[in-house]
């Protein structure tokens, strides 16, 4: 596991408090914004950023998420300049960063390169939601040598088998797909999400953290009563679109931010 994102995880559950992990869509509107977000969000209380790298056919995301990597993709940004946003981050901040991304945009580059590449950069973790752990090795033997975590989803459909092996695979945490569909949609059942993530429990010692449909403080909350950590994207997602232009977009951002971790705390 990445030390940094072990060291949080278990700094947090000394105080028995929860992650709240953050999504930002990398370069949306730009990357010398996100970088500005990133360093705001973690003041604002976020315990982990999950940077999403934009792609043209992103599977596993709403039309919130989609329409930043349009942005993002139109503001120029590439795999490589987001690795170097994240070596300018880590000068000024220590906080555990992952990346989100489709494989095709690591098959590009290369999975040792990319791999070396974002370590080098201080990348700790990676989550690629079309590859499936059993298909996972030409990623996965180069990201252990470069010491970044795995970490795979797991969906409320999963077979018993499929949610042992995912559990065996991932590293830094398991990442709990809240309900089918895509991103931006609504939680439903919470009890369904605590049933399984009391069965996922039994076949994995790492942290479970909650993402998708979670879009208010209420849903963070009540999540966070049942998962080690809470991913929340399009809500804050949605925030940058409509504050673009907006000279206090990174405040209002980070504040929205802040009413996510106080709820989860309370909680």
């Amino acid at each position: 596991m990445s030390g940094r994102l072990e060291t949080t995880f278990e700094g947090l559950r000394k105080n028995r408090q929860k992650a709240l992990i953050a999504y930002l869509m990398a370069g949306d509107p730009g990357l010398a914004e996100t970088e500005q977000l990133v360093l705001a969000l973690e003041q604002a209380g976020a315990d982990i950023i999950e940077l999403g790298v934009p792609f043209s056919d992103p599977i596993a995301d709403g039309p919130v998420i989609q329409q930043a990597a349009e942005r993002a993709l139109r503001s120029g940004t590439s795999l490589r300049k987001i690795l170097a946003s994240v070596t300018s981050l880590r000068q000024r901040t220590n906080i555990p960063i992952i990346l989100m991304l489709y494989y095709n945009s690591i098959h590009a580059m290369g999975c040792e390169e990319f791999c070396q590449a974002a370590k080098a950069a201080g990348v700790d973790g990676l989550i690629v939601p079309d590859m499936p752990p059993d298909e996972a090795r030409p990623l996965k033997v180069p990201a252990d040598a470069a010491g970044l975590a795995l970490i795979f989803l797991l969906a409320p459909t999963s077979t018993p088998s499929r949610r042992k092996l995912v559990a065996e695979e991932s590293h830094g945490f398991v990442y709990y797909v809240s309900l089918t569909g895509i991103t931006g949609a609504k939680i439903n059942n919470v009890g369904d999400i605590q049933h399984n993530i009391e069965r996922l429990r039994k076949v994995s010692a790492a942290p479970v953290a909650v993402g998708f449909g979670v879009a208010t403080p209420e849903d963070a909350a009540q999540v966070s009563k049942m998962a080690d950590g809470v991913i929340v994207g399009s809500a804050i997602v949605k925030r940058i679109a409509s504050h673009q232009q907006d000279p206090a977009m990174i405040g209002y951002v980070a504040e929205f931010v802040r009413s996510l971790k106080s709820a989860m705390a309370v909680g």
